[in-house]
């Protein structure tokens, strides 16, 4: 698992972002709760995340509306097959709009800049 955590902060609001391979909806889950193994990780508001999975698209937003189909959008533009990733958000206590959405994009681009390095 690839983890970066405090990607960036907003008005409260902290982000951080994981992922990796994964095999079928049984690893995605497994991947999820290894996610949220971490009290630090237990304690987040939102675990947004998607994947692509043998060629079906599997997204969940965990509350944060839309926040799956920009993840997704953003793996089948990398061609990324049979990996997750997971935006995780610390809510602050300010509704951050549309801004958010720029977070998810943020936090999504610093997880394949890392993969790829």
């Amino acid at each position: 698992m690839l983890q970066i955590e405090d990607v960036l902060r907003d008005r409260g609001s902290r982000y951080a972002v994981s992922g990796g391979l994964v095999a079928g909806r049984a690893g995605a889950a497994a991947f999820l709760d290894q996610v949220k193994r971490p009290k630090k990780f237990a304690k987040a508001t939102h675990h947004s995340w998607a994947a692509v999975l043998q060629g079906e698209a599997v997204k969940h937003d965990d509350g944060e509306a839309g926040a799956g189909d920009v993840i997704l959008r953003m793996i089948q533009r990398e061609g990324l097959e049979n990996h997750i990733i997971v935006v995780t958000r610390w809510y602050g206590g300010v509704h951050l709009g549309g801004d958010r959405f720029a977070h998810i994009v943020t936090c999504v681009r610093a997880y394949l800049q890392a993969l790829r390095c």
